[in-house]
């Protein structure tokens, strides 16, 4: 039987089991561990997966994206829509109203004017904020009445789903960030590190890069939730213990991203503690192209559009890299039945995933190497490609974990193969996926050549995840280093054909200009997609409650969860 069946049939047996009648804190603690640690419970100034995790347990948006990707009323009663009246019939506005008797874990009202505050928090200029893109579009926030907000759009927007619906973009207490708009916002650590929050579970202690402490939320809108009393969300270690503090010692109840070999996994389940959970959405483990000079030597203006990378913005370069890499292998041994291959940034939904970039799915390094000669980089005496004295030399970073790690060195070997030197480095996870504007080290400043990670988006609508790479979202000093486009990709036709999406209302029409957006990107090799990868996590035998979420964050419905009895 293959891990994933495993998986499925032991998370249906579970499923089936019998929940005890529930009474809040009655089920004492539960443990859970990310590999990656988070350093902020603030999503708005981290894309990093595992911040926007952690602050799911404490903040929440106005609508989710559920297990199966359908967009579900949270803080509200009902979802907007045209039929309802929520949004306009001329699709320029969408009008929310909140639950009545909604309150803050200190005690206080939720409001409409929470809302509007999280969103001007987020589009303020100076504020450098990671979800901008999220936003994009909105002209206004107006607030109705104490319960009700309207987002006017500046055109008509098919999909105005974007600002507050999924983990990314929760509501803020306005009182609690008032004094934290535009350049404030990350010098607000009490804030940003102990938020108050609508979720089932207030912080108690918050230690960045390590643990935090949770208790439940007394206030909580469901007077029997949460089950737990308190919650230890512990970060660190890497992917390979995280799996054996649950599924062999049951030391843990939960843990995340359990990106090992597939052997691996087998293994840990002999252990019969725990089960591993998987599901496939839109995660996609990719190499980042810097297209912009990562030289120490510039200063403040290193790795910003001021200066091209001084061979990766030839894209016969970029070319190369991609036609080098055999991605069946990496998928093979990293991955296996959890990964899929792909060449596409956006792989899912169907309607969405192009057609048109079947090339990479097979390894060519004649073709590289022919490629990399006529463009006229020539090979010298130790095999490294160079033209008008520039060396084909790269700095290759990612986060420390074993996967990625053997990615690494396999990555390295093909490109020494087309002429290409590679150093690799490794940064701790915490540290790489973190928003500290005062560290270089993180995968939003790039001071590196390429970078890899994985990334996807919340929903089956690729409007906002595409926005990424516009160029008025890609990280500079002048964003305080916040902002998705990381590969500095910067095309005026791109910009204009995401705004024609964001007028599009047609289904089909939507499709067809989101697979010319995502070739756009992969014909511009200025990110490199490498596998679509499964979600996997494991869980305690003895947890309940538990519905992987592959479309919005994992940690969404942990005022669900449960001690099986």
């Amino acid at each position: 039987m293959t891990l994933m069946k495993r998986a499925i049939g032991s998370a249906l047996a579970l499923s089936m089991a019998t929940m005890a009648t529930a009474e809040r804190g009655s089920d004492g603690d539960v443990k859970i561990i990310y590999w990656q640690a988070p350093s902020t419970m603030n999503p708005y100034l981290s894309g990093g997966t595992k911040d926007v995790d952690a602050s799911a347990l404490v903040i929440e948006p106005l609508g989710r994206y559920d297990e199966n990707g359908a967009i579900v009323p949270w803080l509200v009663d009902e979802i907007p829509t045209v039929a309802n009246g929520g949004v306009s019939a001329d699709l320029t506005s969408i009008t929310w109203k909140l639950k009545s008797g909604l309150k803050w874990s200190d005690g206080s009202a939720v409001t409409s004017n929470d809302v509007k505050f999280s969103a001007d928090y987020c589009m303020s200029p100076d504020g450098g904020c990671a979800q901008l893109s999220r936003f994009g579009g909105v002209s206004s926030v107006d607030i109705i009445d104490d319960l009700t907000v309207k987002i006017t759009f500046e055109k008509p927007t098919p999909f105005p789903y974007g600002p507050f619906v999924g983990a990314e973009t929760p509501v803020l207490q306005a009182a609690q960030f008032a004094n934290c708009m535009g350049a404030a916002a990350p010098t607000c650590t009490d804030a940003n590190f102990n938020p108050v929050g609508t979720g089932g579970f207030v912080v108690t202690e918050f230690r960045p890069n390590d643990v935090i402490t949770l208790k439940a939320n007394e206030q909580y809108r469901d007077p029997a939730k949460p089950a737990f009393a308190t919650m230890t969300f512990k970060g660190g270690g890497d992917a390979a213990g995280a799996g054996r503090a649950v599924m062999e010692t049951g030391e843990f109840d939960y843990a995340w991203n359990l990106q090992l070999a597939p052997d691996v996994i087998a293994k840990m389940q002999e252990g019969g503690k725990g089960v591993p959970i998987a599901g496939f959405s839109t995660l996609v483990e990719r190499l980042m192209i810097n297209l912009t000079d990562p030289s120490s030597e510039l200063g403040n203006e290193r790795s910003t559009r001021k200066h091209p990378h001084p061979f990766l913005s030839n894209i016969n370069v970029r070319k190369a890299l991609s036609m080098a890499i055999d991605r069946e292998l990496l998928r093979e041994i990293g991955y296996g039945p959890a990964g899929k291959l792909t060449c596409n940034v956006v792989p899912a939904p169907a309607a969405y995933a192009s057609p048109n970039n079947g090339s990479c799915l097979t390894q060519d390094i004649a073709g590289a190497n022919a490629l990399l000669d006529k463009a006229g980089f020539a090979k010298g005496s130790d095999g490294v490609r160079s033209k008008d004295g520039v060396r084909l030399s790269i700095l290759y970073q990612t986060s420390t974990n074993a996967v990625r790690q053997d990615f690494q060195a396999l990555i390295k070997q093909w490109w020494s193969e087309i002429g290409i030197e590679t150093e690799l480095r490794n940064i701790d996870a915490s540290v790489f996926f973190g928003g500290d504007a005062g560290s270089p080290d993180t995968f939003q400043k790039l001071f590196a050549d390429l970078e890899m990670y994985a990334n996807n988006f919340s929903g089956t609508d690729p409007q906002s995840y595409l926005g990424r790479w516009r160029c008025d979202n890609i990280p500079s000093p002048d964003t305080q280093w916040q902002g998705e486009n990381m590969p500095r990709f910067c095309d005026p036709a791109y910009d204009a054909l995401h705004d024609k999406l964001q007028g599009t209302g047609d289904l089909e029409e939507r499709a067809k200009i989101s697979i010319a957006l995502n070739d756009m990107l992969m014909q511009a090799y200025a990110i490199i997609p490498l596998v679509h990868r499964g979600r996997l996590s494991a869980h305690a035998n003895s947890l309940g409650g538990v519905n992987l979420n592959v479309w919005d964050s994992e940690m969404w419905n942990t005022a669900d969860w449960y001690r099986i009895k």
